[in-house]
């Protein structure tokens, strides 16, 4: 039965307001406008990014769907729309590729300025919703909304994927495969035979270990609060697991210590402004480089000794690994699937969609790096 221009009725998590529990109920989501792609979803990352939004912590419209890293099956099309058709693998992009915009057309840019992450607006591109509930509007978590069995995007933030992909998997490459994996092989192009620390080892975090170790590092140091996490740290290629609260001088002495001179790369994964300055602090005067890749609370500040920036040091922002996403997301899946990178590791757990408060727990409580979401 042909359903491209019908109103769908699904299951979908709603956060009606900040710091409130998601309800999974009935929403309604209309066909795709020109431009846009309805999607059935089939899995679902829960990514540190969604916590802030519940939280508060962007600044969002609510009620929305949350969640961003998707991977499904395009069920419709809008007018206009060439590159991706019904039947189509895809993933969601929280970052979007419109091809047009100075930092798309820049050789170095991938910030979209159609992206409606900072500020988000809970819309799409025309400002109006595809979802309703109980005859509400309820807004979108950027462009993309992927807690819920069908979606709408705009054909910007979708990118088709390689037939063979297996859809319980490859929804972290829409995000935070090429976030943490990325902001080591393409933003910071770890070099052999480096020494890397890693604040934060949760899933971005633990992608960026699996990149640092693949760019042939000697030594990663992973820090975390949470010792919990330090095992699996481990396993996926860290040499030296260091928890902030055992230690009564700063992190960043103890780095200092540990290695003589400081890191070649440092990069930060929670979005903690403190964090932030522990990594630049950890790095080698003249040549250390430290990735900020973590999102902070909207409106935090940074503060540098300006007088140590001039020895030469780089403090770099990034996302999503630098890459530009629908040109290059694509072939992460098929080195996937070529076995050049192997993301496996990171799925910790897997549980069906009605079990959304059940992942939560696991995240909160740092047992999961990640979780996927099964519809």
């Amino acid at each position: 039965m042909d359903t491209s221009e019908k109103i769908l009725t699904c299951r979908a998590a709603i956060a009606w307001a900040k710091n409130s529990p998601l309800s999974i109920e009935e929403v309604q989501v209309e066909p795709p406008k020109a431009g846009e792609v309805r999607i059935k979803l089939m899995s679902s990352g829960i990514c540190g990014s969604d916590d802030h939004v519940l939280k508060g912590e962007f600044q969002m419209n609510f009620p929305l769907i949350p969640g961003h890293e998707g991977a499904g099956i395009v069920e419709s099309i809008g007018d206009g729309v060439c590159s991706v058709k019904p039947g189509d693998k895809v993933l969601t992009l929280i970052i979007p590729q419109c091809r047009e915009c100075s930092s798309c057309l820049h050789p170095k840019g991938n910030f979209c300025e159609k992206q409606d992450v900072l500020p988000c607006h809970g819309s799409m591109l025309d400002g109006t919703c595809r979802f309703t509930c109980k005859g509400e509007k309820i807004y979108h978590s950027f462009l993309v909304s992927t807690f819920t069995e069908y979606t709408v995007v705009p054909e910007i933030a979708v990118v088709k994927i390689d037939d063979a992909a297996p859809m319980d998997k490859v929804c972290l490459i829409s995000c935070g495969v090429p976030t943490g994996y990325g902001a080591a092989v393409n933003s910071a192009k770890v070099t052999p035979g480096s020494t890397c620390v890693v604040f934060g080892l949760g899933g971005v975090g633990s992608a960026i270990v699996l990149g640092c170790k693949a760019s042939g590092a000697s030594r990663i140091i992973g820090v975390d609060i949470n010792e919990e996490k330090f095992p699996r740290a481990k396993a996926l290629g860290v040499t030296d697991c260091l928890n902030p609260q055992n230690f009564k001088k700063p992190i960043q002495e103890v780095v200092m210590e540990m290695t003589g001179i400081g890191v070649d790369f440092a990069f930060e994964a929670i979005g903690n402004p403190d964090a932030m300055i522990s990594a630049w602090d950890s790095c080698h005067k003249s040549y250390g480089v430290c990735l900020i890749v973590g999102v902070a609370p909207l409106k935090s500040k940074l503060s540098l000794e300006a007088t140590m920036i001039i020895s030469g040091r780089t403090m770099k922002g990034v996302c999503l690994g630098d890459y530009k996403t629908r040109d290059c997301i694509p072939q992460i899946v098929t080195d996937y699937l070529q076995n050049k990178i192997n993301i496996d590791p990171l799925i910790t757990h897997q549980l069906p969609f009605d079990q959304l408060h059940e992942a939560l727990k696991l995240y909160h409580a740092g047992k999961a790096i990640r979780c996927v979401l099964l519809f």
